[in-house]
């Protein structure tokens, strides 16, 4: 939750920031400037205050020996199942925010239309286990990744 929150305040703040800097500098703008400062620092706070918990609420990962399995999402939450035996690669992916609280994520690609499974903010540990566990699987599936 820690990473969403921060995540979301690289969002918020450079608004909020450029907005009460313009504030600040420009008198005749003021009221008008104040006015959005005020709105966008009401929304960037709700905002904040509600994402990082609707995402752990939302968000779910499972791998089996059959498949994988991810929700994600957030008014249309979007579950995807990607069976062993369709895997064409899976990789793992860190940013720096991700590096910050020592998170990873990992997606899964298929020959999908949909695109890959991605599962977001695992622990970089469980990440890499994950990564090497399903490469494994998909060496040993009797069929073929397409």
């Amino acid at each position: 939750m820690g990473w969403w929150a921060v995540q979301g305040l690289v969002w918020v703040l450079p608004p909020v920031t450029v907005l009460a800097l313009l504030t600040a500098l420009i008198p005749p703008a003021r009221p008008w400037l104040g006015l959005s400062l005020a709105v966008v620092g009401v929304l960037g706070l709700g905002y904040l205050a509600v994402v990082p918990v609707w995402r752990y609420r939302v968000h779910r990962w499972e791998a089996t020996d059959d498949a994988v399995y991810a929700r994600s999402g957030w008014f249309w939450v979007r579950s995807r199942i990607a069976p062993i035996s369709r895997i064409q690669t899976v990789d793992t992916v860190s940013g720096p925010i991700q590096r910050m609280f020592r998170l990873s994520g990992v997606t899964v690609t298929t020959a999908s239309a949909a695109g890959p499974v991605v599962i977001h903010g695992l622990d970089r540990a469980v990440a890499a286990d994950l990564a090497e566990t399903l490469a494994a699987r998909t060496q040993t599936s009797p069929e073929d990744a397409t």
